[in-house]
């Protein structure tokens, strides 16, 4: 029987791949399987879902996707087909991930680390347990592999098939041969998806339209980066040493030489191959309506040099022919992650698409999505995905240009703050040309140039990277030295930077925000914001320039996440909301002799009477009227200041000039982050969607005398886990970089958050969320930093200035008295 269709639904999907399916199956398991609706414009999986190679590793650094990877093998490898009746197709044969460099080594032992804190069951081995479990691979050269047993691979259309079969079952309504043709909001809020069928009214709709996507959200006047990108695998003829074997020989991964994974396919071979040279993009205006089970032609010179090597890898494929090429398009965002979450600027338009590895990640993000559209929020940390993390700077051609290179680096070595560079500068500050010419090595964030470190003392000017300490690690020391011993200032012009006025700004923050309002003008706050689950949703510090108008600044990638909040949740206040980030810039100057350089260059009155801690003050600099903030995230006497990008340079050079008797140095944000860590402040690491302030131990932030958005949940005292505050002992080689395994009595309890060497202090400084009963101060715990333990301790104080009396300089003048 043919189902009718529908005029209303509360949800509708637009694409029947791996990734809307796996939406419509987890929407269903969270109670709204019965009001959504999956159209697919074909069949399901006919898009780029059908062409998988169809593998799944618990090998990834990351330690959410890490939780959503360990999920999906669970669903694959047993309850998906239990569950649905439907076959799944599941090879559980185990993988390798190689190595041939100490460099690739440190990867993986970083990445056991994390493992280990997720519980996976992952083991690091030399080449004689390689040539055991797969007698059949050349390992000339390789040093050692990640062993993942748990892993394997399994059938894209029968998986994808299996999830709408689960769909369906808890009420939902699939329609498929049904393409949508427009998708447009209604005045009511409500979004029209206008199909061949018929016309569908519905609360919320998903953009899950693969290769389409792109040109899908254009119909709703939506920027949605990412680009087709092609991707070969190829099957050979039947492999003769693969007909005796009793069992399935481990999926091999080999970045170095192959630049791709090997596999058997039944009793063939599978060679997946991603070139680091001259990778293909296609359809840069729109994927064609008709694609469908559609392949490119191989293009073997592009793909040659890799395969070559993959057959001096695996020589009893040499003799072979290729039975089977696999040429297809997958989409590539500009950061290679997905874009999973609201759509920017709009209300309850959803994206999940831009998903390059959907079999491998699909699951478990569509499971994320779907408890973000229920319940308000999902359950791991969604800010790598969230589709609010690109701005308009992202043009096509610029997404071509960071998808070509995305591309390039899918089988590189993820290094810690990997720097992505092509298609840069493409916001820089009005400073950054003369920090660059200072040496100034920067980062993207939000598109804006921002200073990491500054090249001196013979270092070149050039990422350095490694998983070890490296010749930054101690020019980043100099930098912080500077601060606290004297004076440094950095260009902050990066931080979101949005006006919110009119006479119901007030009203409309007090409801937002957790901490009490700055009650006088010139007052500064710092608060959070929270969605309905009581999870934080982003932190900010609030200033009071007037009456009726505040300034709020925020981490860079927050500012379209902060946009939204306010819009979204406005219940008829009279307020203009603009954002500056584009108009104004910033700079922070902090260290001892920070008034000192801030006199040389202002006639205001600095004294601590005058110009307290925690207040803002207009004053003129370089005859410039600016606004200075006393605040400090070093931990440091210190001022930011805010002003239009025109007076940015003037007022840079003049107070460099002043300071230079003073000792006054540039500094980057790793030094930032060092002297934040030192401090105690947590950061974008441990704020985010997976807690509450009280989980994220900011409950001091938060006032119990006002009624604000997700207040009931968050002062929920019930935790499942808690932010802890560790020191840990440094062997001089490596320092941790988030994720590895806290353990206590030798049990898992936790994992790293943020980790950094505190210059200041001489110890590695981490924030780390473990179960209640490990964060006691002074128990001992130990993490696994590289593979290896590591001895910790819990504070229960900054390691740097524990009663914060540096930047209230006044407070240090009573302690004397």
């Amino acid at each position: 029987m043919v189902a009718e269709f529908p005029s209303h639904a509360r949800v509708v999907i637009v694409g029947g791949g791996v990734m809307g399916a796996g939406l419509a199956y987890h929407l269903g398991h969270e109670g709204w399987g019965a009001e959504t609706v999956l159209l697919e414009k074909a069949e399901l999986t006919s898009g780029s879902t059908w062409h998988a190679a169809g593998q799944i590793t618990h090998s990834t650094s990351s330690f959410g996707l890490g939780k959503c990877v360990d999920y999906n093998i669970g669903l694959y490898s047993g309850g998906l087909e239990a569950e649905t009746g439907q076959p799944v197709t599941w090879h559980g044969c185990g993988s390798f991930r190689l190595a041939y460099t100490e460099d690739e080594m440190d990867w993986l032992r970083h990445t056991l680390s994390v493992g280990r804190s997720l519980g996976f069951n992952i083991e690091l081995v030399g080449p004689e347990w390689i040539a055991e479990l797969h007698p059949f691979y050349n390992l000339d050269g390789v040093l050692g592999a990640l062993h993942t047993p748990d892993d394997g691979h399994v059938d894209p259309t029968n998986v994808t098939m299996a999830m709408a079969a689960g769909a369906r079952q808890k009420g939902v309504r699939i329609f498929r041969q049904c393409r949508a043709t427009n998708i447009t909001q209604a005045p009511s809020g409500e979004w029209v998806v206008e199909t061949e069928k018929g016309t569908i009214t519905c609360e919320h709709v998903v953009n899950a339209g693969g290769t389409y996507a792109r040109q899908m959200g254009e119909w709703s006047g939506l920027q949605l980066p990412m680009t087709s990108m092609t991707h070969h695998y190829f099957v050979t003829e039947p492999v003769p040493e693969f007909e005796a074997l009793d069992r399935e020989l481990p999926v091999i991964r080999d970045d170095r030489k192959v630049s791709g994974y090997i596999r058997m396919e039944q009793k063939r071979g599978l060679i997946g191959i991603y070139e680091k040279e001259n990778p293909n993009s296609v359809w840069h205006d729109q994927c064609p309506w008709d694609y469908e089970n559609w392949l490119f032609d191989s293009d073997y010179d592009r793909v040659m040099p890799w395969l070559e090597e993959s057959l001096n890898r695996m020589p009893i494929f040499a003799n072979l022919g290729i039975q089977r090429e696999v040429h297809g398009a997958i989409s590539h965002p500009p950061d290679g992650n997905p874009m999973i979450g609201p759509a920017p600027g709009v209300k309850n338009y959803w994206c999940c698409c831009g998903t390059q590895i959907g079999i491998g990640w699909g699951p478990g993000l569509t499971r994320e999505l779907a408890r973000w559209m229920v319940h308000g929020a999902a359950d791991i940390s969604m800010r790598e995905y969230d589709p609010r993390r690109f701005g308009s700077y992202a043009t096509k051609e610029w997404q071509v240009t960071k998808a070509h290179e995305d591309y390039c680096l899918r089988h590189e070595i993820p290094f810690p703050h990997f720097n992505r560079m092509a298609g840069r500068p493409i916001k820089p500050s009005p400073l950054y040309e003369v920090l660059k010419a200072k040496g100034a090595v920067h980062e993207e964030v939000y598109g804006f140039e921002r200073p990491r470190w500054f090249a001196r003392n013979g270092v070149a000017q050039q990422d350095h990277y490694s998983f070890r300490r490296n010749a930054v690690h101690d020019v980043v020391g100099a930098e912080v030295r500077a601060v606290r011993e004297a004076v440094g200032i950095m260009d902050v012009t990066a931080f979101t930077k949005v006006e919110v006025a009119g006479p119901d700004a007030y009203a409309l923050l007090d409801r937002l925000t957790a901490n009490r309002m700055p009650q006088k003008t010139g007052s500064i706050t710092l608060t959070h914001m929270l969605n309905r689950r009581g999870r934080i949703e982003l932190e900010t510090t609030i200033v009071r320039m007037a009456e009726d108008r505040f300034y709020l600044v925020c981490a860079a990638f927050f500012e379209q996440r902060l946009l939204d909040h306010l819009a979204q949740n406005r219940a008829g206040e009279d307020v203009t909301v603009t954002a500056l980030s584009a108009e104004w810039s910033a700079l922070s100057l902090n260290g001892p002799r920070a008034r000192d350089v801030l006199a040389g260059c202002t006639d205001a009155d600095l004294s601590n009477a005058a110009f307290r801690w925690l207040s803002a003050q207009e004053i003129t600099v370089a005859g410039h009227k600016i606004w200075a903030f006393r605040m400090s995230y070093a931990g440091e006497l210190g001022w930011e200041f805010h002003m239009p990008n025109a007076a940015c340079l003037d007022v840079y050079t003049a107070l460099w000039a002043a300071g230079e008797a003073h000792g006054i140095a540039d500094y980057g944000s790793f030094a930032m982050n060092v002297m934040r860590m030192e401090k105690g402040f947590k950061g974008a690491g441990e704020l985010t969607n997976e807690v509450t302030l009280a989980e994220a131990d900011v409950l001091r932030f938060a006032r119990t005398d006002k009624e604000y958005l997700g207040r009931d949940k968050t002062l929920n005292t019930d935790l499942p886990w808690v932010c802890a505050y560790l020191e840990i002992e440094p062997d001089g080689e490596v320092d941790g970089h988030g994720g590895e395994a806290v353990l206590l009595d030798g049990k898992v309890v936790g994992s790293t958050a943020s980790v950094a060497y505190g210059h200041t202090v001489g110890k590695i400084l981490a924030f780390a969320y473990v179960k209640p009963h490990a964060n006691f101060p002074g128990t001992e715990v130990s993490v696994i930093i590289a593979g290896k333990p590591r001895k910790g301790r819990v504070l229960g104080a900054p390691a740097y200035d524990p009663e914060s009396l540096l930047p209230r300089e006044d407070a240090i003048l009573e302690a004397a008295q």
